[in-house]
């Protein structure tokens, strides 16, 4: 699967455009559609939209490559994008080792789709910017069960 037009805008309107690096809720330095820099990485002039949108592809290649790697049951595309959200945000590691994956995977889509409400906490503390990013994606996962299992490939714009 790819992800679809409705993911990435939920992935693009969640985090933001930012032309400098700043740090995210969790502390950790980001740039563009919440690139988090790697070792060695650095933008001290800060960077373009069009820059930004390279970083978001290959990010979201990663997530997406997570979602199809750790998920051994069948989504529809809503689920899918949902999921690739949760996991961009997250990382593989969260969505590996969470009751969310086990309860997708034994089939429990329901249970799975509550769980995503419940890592709305970054520094131990609730923050509204995440309750309002998990609702989404529970949102997205429910809005449609007999959709295609495929879809084409997003533009980025």
């Amino acid at each position: 699967m790819r992800l679809s037009n409705a993911g990435l805008t939920l992935i693009k309107q969640s985090e933001g455009f930012r032309a400098t690096t700043y740090n995210d809720a969790a502390g950790r330095p980001t740039i563009g559609y919440g690139h988090k820099l790697r070792p060695g990485q650095s933008f001290p002039n800060g960077i373009t939209r069009a820059q930004a949108e390279q970083l978001l592809i290959a990010d979201v290649a990663t997530a997406c490559e997570a979602v199809e790697h750790l998920v051994h049951v069948p989504l529809t595309q809503s689920r899918y994008d949902a999921l690739v959200d949760f996991c961009f945000n997250l990382g593989r590691g969260r969505l590996a080792g969470s009751t969310l994956l086990r309860e997708l995977n034994a089939g429990n889509f329901d249970a799975a789709r509550r769980q995503l409400l419940l890592w709305d906490r970054a520094g131990g503390r609730i923050l509204p910017a995440l309750q309002a990013r998990r609702q989404a994606e529970f949102d997205l996962w429910g809005s449609a069960s007999s959709e295609p299992q495929t879809a084409s490939a997003p533009r980025i714009t």
